[in-house]
């Protein structure tokens, strides 16, 4: 089950951004500026961080099974329908719909491996469900541009058929669980202050360009955001039955990794965003080669990939935390190093060796999450979580994009996320040593 969750999750987040590479393809079939074809991708992002806040509520009142097959269904119907969309209104339409699936896939399909997995058996299931994470905004750009090139853009929506249909078959033997009897009446107050909130803040990080940014929407956003995400944390502080309760914050190891975290994914999101535009702009490579390059990174996120669990059960997560992030911190200033004319071999390394603290840091900070966190809390744990985690992949991308344009090198700006990074080791270091050994079996 835990392997099927994870194929879903890479099938969502990778459409969140495969469709960038096609973009001048799919804006010269429908007649319209290239620019305009971006509201596609807004359109998915926003739509799954409006609905994730929803996702704990769906799964108690109508059991993880049922919604997570519904999930698979809606979001293949909508993968023909944007592959057979006519205009850009339609192919909109049709992504909304996408989110619609992808937002209950994700969070649903980890609350039903959570639930049915022993607490020593999570470190292994988290493992498996990290990967998606990791590896499929690499591999996006990649395999976006090869379908597009190599036949039509059309092709990268109907790739998900054939999955969807192998996914809801197996779902139907593999994933457990029915209606919670104590489900509670949906919190309507909170779901639309929350959504609203995270929805505002995803177009004001998304409208961020390195050149031609609005910034008078960026700003609306951003205050509408503050706004109604301040309202939603006095709403839910308050009522009796909030969509998500907060006090699972007293959970040192969630609210670290909600915090810390955060922080650590937003950083290292942005690496993907920022190396091919410094290939293709500044060392003058083709999108291809900058893509292969990318892809590197990938290989180290893989190859690690097993020596992750057993250098937790090794070392504990306290030391594998506090390593990795000193480890990530050096890495991003040999980052900043990487110029036109450096062997591209020695480029290789470097970029293998991120991909690998990358897994090793993500791994981590998913089994630290949910460590402490059991029954009834453990719906409103994960809803957090994806909330969080949502925003913090948009913001990193956001702040690179600001950083780069602002700071007119990308050197300076690998070394300001560094900077950024090393403030994740203070809660890291803070954390007992003992910390989660119960799921790590340390």
């Amino acid at each position: 089950m835990a392997l099927l969750v994870a194929g879903a999750m890479f099938m969502e987040i990778l459409d969140a951004t495969i469709i960038t590479p096609a973009i001048p393809l799919i804006a010269a079939s429908f007649g319209v500026g290239a620019v305009d074809v971006n509201v596609a991708i807004s359109a998915y992002l926003v739509t799954v961080a409006v609905l994730i806040p929803a996702t704990g509520w769906m799964a108690d009142r109508f059991g993880v099974r049922r919604v997570f097959l519904a999930a698979i269904v809606v979001f293949t119907l909508a993968s023909v329908g944007c592959a057979l969309s006519t205009s850009l209104p339609m192919l909109v339409a049709m992504r909304v719909a996408q989110g619609i699936g992808g937002a209950m896939m994700v969070p649903v399909g980890r609350l039903a491996v959570l639930r049915n997995s022993a607490t020593t058996d999570r470190v292994r299931v988290i493992a498996l469900l990290t990967w998606p994470a990791m590896t499929a905004p690499v591999l996006a750009p990649v395999l976006g541009g090869a379908i597009a090139t190599l036949g039509s853009w059309r092709w990268i929506f109907l790739v998900n058929i054939p999955l969807g249909i192998i996914g809801f078959a197996l779902a139907l033997r593999l994933v457990r669980g029915g209606p919670v009897d104590s489900a509670r009446k949906l919190d309507w107050p909170g779901m639309l202050l929350l959504g609203g909130g995270i929805a505002a803040a995803l177009i004001s990080l998304e409208s961020i360009r390195v050149s031609g940014t609005d910034w008078l929407l960026v700003g609306a956003c951003g205050v509408g955001a503050v706004v109604l995400l301040s309202l939603a944390l006095w709403h839910l502080l308050r009522t009796s039955a909030p969509l998500i309760r907060l006090a699972v914050l007293r959970v040192r190891t969630l609210r670290i990794t909600v915090t810390a975290g955060s922080l650590y994914r937003m950083v290292i999101t942005a690496v993907p965003f920022l190396l091919p535009l410094m290939f293709v702009l500044e060392f003058g490579w083709t999108p291809f080669q900058a893509g292969l390059m990318v892809a590197v990174l990938f290989a180290g996120n893989l190859t690690i990939k097993p020596a992750t669990t057993p250098l937790m059960r090794r070392l504990g997560i306290r030391t594998v935390l506090v390593v990795n992030g000193i480890a990530s911190v050096a890495c991003f200033g040999l980052l900043a190093l990487v110029a036109p004319g450096m062997p591209v071999a020695l480029i290789g390394g470097i970029l293998y060796l991120s991909g690998a603290l990358r897994s090793i840091g993500f791994t981590a900070y998913n089994t630290l999450a949910f460590s402490d966190v059991e029954g009834d809390t453990l719906t409103h744990a994960n809803t957090l979580n994806a909330s969080v985690q949502e925003l913090a992949a948009g913001l990193g991308v956001a702040v690179a994009a600001l950083l780069v344009s602002q700071l007119a090198s990308y050197s300076v700006t690998f070394l300001v996320l560094g900077a950024l990074l090393a403030v994740t080791l203070i809660e890291s270091v803070r954390l007992p040593r003992r910390a989660a050994a119960h799921v790590t079996g340390n």
